[in-house]
């Protein structure tokens, strides 16, 4: 990857009480990720995933409102179990690149790197990077702008992720 990935990267981490093994699976099968990737008050209504470096993950979310948005990553590195890399974006329902659908000036695509560390007691500590990728000037400050709205939405991401893997 030779993309520009400049100004303040977001990083979040947890430590889930489960063992990276299961920790991977959760974040590389279609079963499991449908069950918490999404923001808290949104459901997934689709998903299809192609593990491999150049693959896609697109799935599709709606709102207990009935607002559906559509997002996609495409894997750049797989390193089971101990790192996934991939760009993320919004989409449509065909696959397509979009805009935020409420915030024009969001990155278009976003690099997200997740570590998994073993940690004593079957724990696995989860690290999140998240950056702007190819991002104009205005998205880097969009983006940076952001943070303390991305640790509450991540924050959420991860206790679905916590609750997953606790009933698994």
């Amino acid at each position: 990857m030779n993309a520009e990935t400049t100004g303040a990267d977001f990083v979040i981490s947890r430590v889930l009480d489960a063992p990276r093994d299961r920790v991977w699976q959760a974040l590389t099968q279609s079963e499991h990720i449908q069950e918490w990737w999404s923001p808290i008050g949104f459901t997934m209504i689709a998903a299809t995933m192609d593990l491999r470096p150049g693959g896609v993950f697109h799935c599709g979310m709606r709102s207990v409102e009935g607002y559906k948005m559509w997002g996609k990553f495409v894997y750049h590195e797989i390193v089971a179990p101990e790192r996934l890399v991939f760009v993320n974006s919004f989409s449509n329902a065909a696959g397509g690149v979009t805009r935020h659908p409420i915030v024009p000036t969001w990155p278009l695509e976003t690099l997200t790197t997740l570590s998994l560390d073993e940690e004593p007691g079957g724990k696995t500590n989860l690290g999140v990077r998240w950056s702007p990728y190819n991002a104009t000037e205005v998205e880097r400050k969009m983006f940076d702008s952001s943070h303390v709205g991305l640790r509450a939405t991540w924050g959420g991401i991860l206790d679905r992720l916590a609750a997953h893997l606790a009933k698994a």
